[in-house]
């Protein structure tokens, strides 16, 4: 059964019951397009007359999930992003940028997944931090959801779903466009998850690289 985290939880990357660590890592990201309602006049004759209606208008929502890796000293190794899918040290790679959202509800599908092979991760890299942005300066408060789940398989494949993490719902969220989201890091040779959740006031990714390597690496 998947963990339902929360913000501050630490756990230890291993399979349930079996303690096997796990090696193909998903980290997906899911999130709604906003709804709003309008009133829009219809019929009528040269603008006269006619009815005012309220309509369903569904506006895009471009979230981009990114994360940056760091050596033991908390320097920057290397980021990936929508620019730059496949880190230059391996291990870690993007899915692709989505630019909607969810368009008519929670499909129950990541929008975007940033994979990692922890066994092909290079040794100098000792944490991974994930972070979103929301590229239209679109303020979270107005998003219907943003979730990100944990699970062992391929982007195209959902083996076993191991922790879920929802990112955005809180009054804190109001008025920002950039979170931390949580990070691997390793521990005594091990790989662990620390969900992070921490809204900020970054305007984009390079403010947001800046804060990371500043407050939480």
């Amino acid at each position: 059964m998947a963990i339902n985290l929360v913000k501050g939880q630490k756990i230890d990357l291993r399979k349930g019951g079996s303690g096997k660590k796990l090696s193909n890592v998903c980290v997906g990201l899911n999130w709604g397009a906003i709804e709003k309602y309008v009133e829009e006049k219809e019929g009528g004759f040269l603008g006269f007359g006619g009815n005012v209606v309220r309509k369903r208008k569904l506006i895009d929502v471009d979230l981009d999930a990114s994360c940056v890796l760091l050596d033991a000293n908390n320097n920057l190794l290397d980021t990936v992003y929508y620019g730059q899918l496949k880190s230059k040290l391996g291990g870690v790679s993007h899915s692709g940028d989505d630019l909607t959202g969810d368009l008519d509800g929670d499909d129950g599908l990541d929008n975007e997944i940033i994979s990692v092979n922890l066994d092909r991760v290079p040794a100098n890299v000792e944490q991974i931090v994930f972070f979103l942005n929301s590229y239209k300066k679109q303020d979270f408060a107005d998003i219907p959801f943003a979730t990100i789940r944990i699970y062992e398989g391929t982007p195209g494949r959902v083996d076993t779903v191991y922790a879920n993490f929802d990112v955005a719902n809180g009054a804190e969220f109001a008025g920002k466009i950039s979170m931390i989201m949580g990070k691997f890091y390793r521990r005594n040779g091990e790989w662990k998850f620390s969900a992070i959740g921490d809204p900020t006031t970054d305007r984009d990714l390079k403010e947001t690289v800046r804060t990371i390597l500043s407050r939480y690496a």
